[in-house]
């Protein structure tokens, strides 16, 4: 062999030692916590308890607001915590409505308890609502995603008790999202309930440390600060994915859809399904007219009563496998998907008005039609992230 041909072997071989152990590095680096390991700030009842005792307590939960096996509320009741009123969020107090359908108020059938719904006509609790609350107690599995709307929820609710004087007690949740931070930092143009504040699309922070943000950067409406207090999750690993106990919301049924959610909600603001009416939602993207090996057809099912291409064969792409294979795959967002449909389909009106306020700006959509690459897009970002992350840095608990 000669010279040439030994150091062109020797680079190949140094090639495949060095993505060996990129791709080792990255298996040691990030793991899946099952949801027998799962542990929240909700079931340190000890440090909680004492400050709802003698008081009338308000609580904004949903299915995912859990202690172990038991429902907070039913675990608060059961203990003799006054439980003056739950407020629910997007998806209702047992997490059953589609997702942006309005949210009624009600009673718990269980308990009898009073519902106010923070997922309609009011968003933001009303002087009314609050008006024999002593303390409210916030506990929703977030997932780590600015376009998802519980810490919109949140905001609302840290900034309506800073109106009031009212404490608010944040149960802190696992973020199966937390091991990355990655696109677009929202505009305040494109500020809207499914993205309030200036933060990329993956924040990396979980909903206690979000709320710390809210609260020290002054984002909400005049600036009121509230008296926040955040029940840490005992042993959090942000560097891990986490296999959440209950589902955050009817489309979201299993770790594998939470961890593509980010990349495949920007198809919410486009002409392509990504499985809402399927037993496959945001694992899956398709439609009619694009090429590809898999093949699903939205049917209305409950939590996707009325999905996007009902009863239309759509060809796409199953990207659970993709998810499957967690410790190779880049900690990114994945955009070339997102580009991959928009070239198949460019013919047509692919981006509908609801995809900028995904995006958090104007400027992606651009972007894509006018065929820049992933690299260029992902270049763009870099500067209003790193500013994102320096604010970030001061509000983390873990």
């Amino acid at each position: 062999m000669n010279c040439k041909m030994r150091n062109i072997t020797r680079c190949i071989l140094f090639l495949a030692l060095g993505i060996s152990f990129a791709l080792q590095g990255k298996a040691q680096s990030i793991r899946l916590i099952p949801k027998e390991e799962y542990v929240s700030g909700a079931l340190d009842t000890e440090n909680y308890f004492r400050l709802l005792t003698d008081q009338n307590v308000g609580v904004v939960a949903n299915q995912t607001s859990i202690v172990g096996q038991t429902h907070l509320v039913d675990t608060l009741v059961a203990s003799g915590i006054n439980v003056k009123r739950i407020f629910t969020p997007e998806h209702g107090f047992r997490g059953t409505a589609d997702a942006g359908a309005k949210i009624t108020n009600g009673k718990d059938e269980k308990t009898g308890i009073e519902i106010a719904s923070l997922y309609g006509k009011t968003k933001k609790p009303t002087p009314e609502m609050l008006k024999d609350i002593d303390v409210m107690l916030f506990d929703l599995q977030d997932v780590g995603v600015r376009f998802y709307t519980y810490i919109s929820t949140l905001t609302y609710v840290m900034e309506a008790c800073a109106e009031k004087d009212i404490p608010v007690i944040v149960l802190d949740r696992p973020n199966p999202n937390g091991f990355y931070i990655d696109g677009p930092v929202l505009e305040a143009a494109n500020a809207s309930f499914v993205g309030m504040h200036p933060v990329p699309v993956v924040y990396g922070m979980t909903i206690g440390e979000y709320g710390k943000m809210v609260n020290g950067e002054g984002w909400m409406k005049n600036k009121v600060h509230c008296e926040l207090t955040v029940v840490s999750i005992p042993g959090y690993d942000r560097d891990a994915i986490y296999e959440l106990p209950v589902r955050p919301s009817p489309n979201l049924p299993n770790w594998e859809s939470v961890y593509l959610y980010p990349s495949l909600c920007f198809f919410e603001g486009t002409i392509v399904s990504v499985g809402r009416g399927t037993d496959k939602p945001f694992q899956v993207f398709g439609h009619p007219d694009m090429r590809g090996d898999y093949a699903f057809t939205p049917e209305s099912k409950s939590g996707a009563s009325k999905p996007l291409l009902e009863g239309q064969r759509c060809k796409g792409m199953d990207l659970t496998e993709y998810a499957h294979g967690y410790t190779a795959n880049a900690n990114q967002l994945q955009l070339e998907w997102l580009i991959e449909a928009y070239q198949q389909l460019k013919d047509k009106t692919f981006f509908t008005k609801y995809f900028n306020l995904l995006s958090g700006n104007n400027l992606l959509k651009q972007q894509i039609e006018n065929g820049k690459s992933m690299e260029s897009i992902r270049a763009s970002w870099q500067s209003d992230l790193d500013k994102f992350k320096a604010i970030r840095e001061k509000y983390l608990i873990y």
